[in-house]
Order: C-alpha cells, then structure tokens, then sequence
C-alpha cells in the first residue's frame, strides 16, 4: 500500500475497486470463480473506482458504482480521511461505471450541484434517459462535459487554492452502444497516472493515438504509473458466451507486448478484473507471472501518491 498522506500536503488516489462491472463474486456465477466467496469478505472485489483527494482536501470521485458505501469507508480506511466528494468522473456509460448515479439522488445522499465530468456524449444520454433526466432537473448535478485532450482541473473548494491535479481525458476505442469512452491522465505535483480501466484492443488504442507500442504510448503522455485493463487473463476465458462480443486486450498479451520491465518503465497496474480472472488469486501461477516480470496487480485500498 501507498503512503498514507494528511490533507493539504500532497494529492493522493485510492483505488476502490479492481473487479469488471460485475463485481466478484458476479451475480448468477456458479462456477469455482465465484462459489462460495459471497460468505468471505475479504474474497469479495468491487466494481472498478478510483478517489483523489486534492491538495485542498477536496475528494473527487472516478466512476459511481453500485458499491459507493463500501468504497467510501475504504477510502476512508486507506487514507485516515473522511472523503467529501466535490466532483464526480465518469469514463464510460457501461453499467458497473454508473449505476451508482442514483445514490446521489433523494432516495439516498440527496446531494445538491455536485460537478459532474462526462464527456458530451455521455451527457446527451443523461438528458435522454429519464431517471438521470430527473435527476439532472432536480439540481442533483451540476453538468460540466469535457472534450478530449484538454487538460483542466476541477474547482477547488477554496476560491484562493487549487486542487493540486489535472486531468486530461483522452477518447479511447471501446464498445460505443450507449457513449464514447475516455481514459483520465491525471497529473499531480510529482507524477503522472494513466487510468485505462477499459479498452477494446491495443492495436486500436495505438492507431488512434499514433503509436506503435504499449510503452511509447505511455511516453507520449510522461505516464509514470497506469492503471490498465486487466479484464481477462486469456482470450479464451469465457465459456458459453463468445468473448469476441465483450472485447479487452488479454493481460497474456498485454505481457508480450510490453515484456519484462525495464529501469525506468512506467508502473503498471492490472485491474478491471472479470471473475473470472485467475489474478484475482496471488498463487496462482499467473498471478506470479505478473509480478516476477516486474508488473503489479492493483489492490482494493492502495494508495498512490502524485
């Protein structure tokens, strides 16, 4: 786990979650991957999020799962402070990513202008989906869509301070039917982050952004640590549905592609694990795999500081 840090000194993340959309265990599952966990607490992995805390103290959350509660203690948990979120982000419209928006509503927290970060796409679904469509007229949110590539920062909660951090969001190839997808830069006093929780293919993601590998990619953009989509170990994984309907890079590719790490290579993270994933076990032979070439999987409760 990364340093726990106090407010005002530094700008820290909290990874929240590692599981794909459908948490693990995942509902109806009845394969080994799953049995049995739901009566093991520390067997259970939730929905893909992430929390900053901002050099002002300002909590600002990435993705608004189904899990909130939980992942707010953990935050809490991992850091020694009680996060206020002052703004949300939200990737991509995929369930696992969103269906936590209703918890902001009056059924629940009943929050009030909370700066909301989507992109224009996503936005456009929020006004013509009528829950969210409410939700907005309410004043629940306060809706400020991005464009790709430009860097900003969110308002600090103090008019004479800063955050602290930057984000710059960048269009990523993805399974498009509801939105478009973006990866978050997010870039601190002192490094830089690369949250890629979902993308289709590597050769597409490369084309897109004009490079011909994982690592120049990751030098265009001065990444020092990403976190990236880790969804299946193989491309074979899934049985009884085809896996070509739900694409993501292999993390056995990924390895080929970006081979042993080097002094000086950014660190990487895998996370967005499907239950299925072998990673989700440290002794499992792929597991070690990861870590013996130098690579990491992310944990629920780290702590990276920028």
């Amino acid at each position: 786990m990364g340093d726990v840090i106090a407010a005002g000194t530094a700008v820290s993340i909290c990874l929240l979650g590692i599981a794909q959309d459908g948490g693990r265990p995942q509902p109806g599952c009845q394969k080994e991957c799953c049995t049995g966990l739901a009566s093991i607490a520390e067997n259970k992995r939730h929905p893909v999020s992430l929390g900053i805390i901002g050099s002002d103290g300002s909590g600002h959350l990435f993705e608004a799962t189904r899990d909130l509660a939980w992942q707010l203690q953990l935050w809490e948990k991992s850091t020694g402070i009680f996060p206020q979120i002052n703004s949300l982000w939200i990737t991509h419209a995929h369930h696992g990513h969103i269906d936590g928006l209703g918890l902001f509503g009056k059924t629940a927290m009943d929050v009030r202008d909370l700066p909301l970060y989507t992109s224009l796409s996503f936005f456009r679904l929020m006004k013509n989906t009528p829950h969210w469509l409410e939700m907005l007229s309410q004043g629940v949110f306060f809706p400020k869509p991005f464009e790709s590539a430009n860097e900003f920062s969110p308002l600090s909660l103090q008019s004479e301070c800063e955050v602290g951090f930057s984000v710059i969001p960048l269009k990523i190839p993805h399974r498009d039917e509801l939105s478009d997808t973006h990866a978050m830069i997010i870039k601190g006093p002192n490094k830089t982050l690369l949250f890629l929780p979902d993308h289709d293919s590597w050769e597409e993601t490369l084309t897109l952004h004009g490079q011909d590998s994982i690592r120049e990619l990751l030098d265009k953009y001065e990444i020092d640590i990403a976190l990236i989509d880790g969804t299946f170990w193989s491309s074979i994984e899934l049985t009884g549905r085809s896996q070509a309907k739900v694409p993501h890079p292999p993390v056995s590719q990924t390895l080929e592609m970006v081979g042993q790490r080097m002094e000086g290579d950014p660190l990487i993270y895998f996370i967005h694990l499907n239950h299925t994933n072998p990673l989700h076990n440290e002794n499992s032979p792929e597991y070690q795999k990861v870590i013996e070439m130098g690579w990491n999987i992310g944990f629920e409760g780290m702590v990276i500081n920028l």
